[in-house]
């Protein structure tokens, strides 16, 4: 798959103030078609305790530390074609420092809509046994965990094999279908990260935390387009960087296109492809519940030289004549982050909150958010490619 960009319009991007990109019209208001929900206080089976760097006040009716570990976080998302999912925990609760016994894994679940119920069916840890990482981890055993990277974005191969993407590095991670890491991480040139183990000394030219938030893999399975959570240091406020690499020759390849928030405030949250040339993206701002205003999918086209927004479904007006959910006509997804969308269909998206337990409560105030699991069905089709439903 080839996409080009002119230097020179890289360039003006990259010299010119940030503002809102122009939005394109073309869909109108989707609808709420399916609704399966999690609750928060759901832990792996025989796991270990979690939660003990993290302040033992009690937040939204919950106290720390656990008995177990939480599935939580849902900060990416894989179809496996047999009606289950596999979704990404990020790094657990929200920083290094606060991490270390929270131990990345991926789970896989079955949503009932009809039922409107989430299954989690199992899952597995990822981890380090051939020391690929280069620098000390926490645990000994190399399990990994949250204060090792904070994992965002994953995809998946047609071997089984897993990438994902980290905001400590930023890192591309490669695992084998059981959670192995398989080579050394691989480092963004030119961007490193306040956690980034590399720095030597140096001074970051990424915010704590803002490394690959979202990442696509093209149709034809040659490419991943690793996207950043955070401006780089010398962008224009509120412009984002997606980047290009070649898994068989595993290197980038130079070629980068920016995105630029409706606000410099905003942040994304998940990217997949449509296409060759078109992906979907999710802006949201950092507000929750009726104070979340800006909780968007918007598809972009790389051949469109300012890379200008489609507005696809505004996740904050659904409509829901069905009442799913118990909710009225009118359906709000007002979580803090939403970070995980997937194709299902030419006119359905499958979207999945990330519920920062115990701390976000963007559903109820007081109380700690559930993972919820939403399907949307589109106004118009997406005209994908088929390969995107593989």
């Amino acid at each position: 798959m080839t996409i080009t960009i002119g230097a020179a319009v890289l360039a003006m991007a990259m010299a010119t103030p940030a503002m809102a990109t122009p939005t394109r019209p073309g869909f109108e208001r989707a609808t709420l078609t399916g609704f399966a929900t999690m609750p928060a206080l759901t832990f792996v089976p025989r796991s270990e305790p979690s939660g003990a760097y993290i302040d033992q006040t009690p937040v939204n009716g919950v106290t720390p530390p656990f008995t177990g570990q939480p599935v939580q976080g849902f900060s990416g998302v894989v179809r496996r074609g047999d009606d289950t999912f596999d979704v990404l925990s990020d790094n657990g609760y929200g920083s290094k420092a606060t991490s270390a016994d929270f131990l990345l894994r991926v789970h896989r679940v079955k949503p009932s809509f009809r039922r409107e119920k989430v299954e989690v069916l199992g899952g597995f840890n990822l981890s380090d046994p051939d020391h690929r990482v280069t620098w000390p981890l926490t645990r000994p055993d190399r399990k990994l965990t949250g204060a090792d990277f904070d994992v965002e974005s994953i995809v998946r191969n047609s071997d089984g094999t897993y990438w994902i993407g980290d905001e400590f590095g930023p890192f591309l991670l490669h695992f084998s279908s059981s959670g192995k890491l398989l080579e050394t991480p691989i480092s963004l040139p030119g961007v490193k990260a306040p956690e980034n183990p590399f720095l030597n000394g140096a001074q970051p030219n990424l915010g704590g935390s803002k490394g690959f938030e979202g990442m696509a893999r093209s149709v034809d399975g040659r490419t991943l387009y690793p996207m950043l959570e955070g401006t780089v240091a010398g962008d224009p406020a509120g412009t984002l960087r997606i980047n290009e690499f070649d898994l068989r020759k595993r290197a980038y390849t130079g070629k980068r296109w920016t995105y630029t928030l409706d606000s410099p405030g905003n942040s994304i949250g998940d990217m997949t492809a449509v296409d060759s040339h078109r992906f979907l993206i999710i802006e949201r701002d950092n507000e929750q519940g009726d104070a979340a205003k800006t909780k968007r999918v918007y598809m972009v086209d790389t051949r469109d030289r300012d890379l200008r927004k489609t507005l696809v479904a505004d996740l904050l007006d659904l409509a829901n004549p069905r009442g799913l959910g118990g909710f009225g006509k009118t359906f709000r997804f007002p979580f803090q982050t939403i970070e995980d969308i997937v194709i299902l269909d030419d006119r359905t998206l499958g979207i999945l909150n990330d519920n920062n337990f115990p701390f976000s409560s963007g559903r109820t105030a007081g109380k700690p958010d559930n993972n919820e699991f939403i399907t949307v069905q589109l106004s118009r089709p997406l005209q994908a490619d088929r390969r995107v439903y593989k």
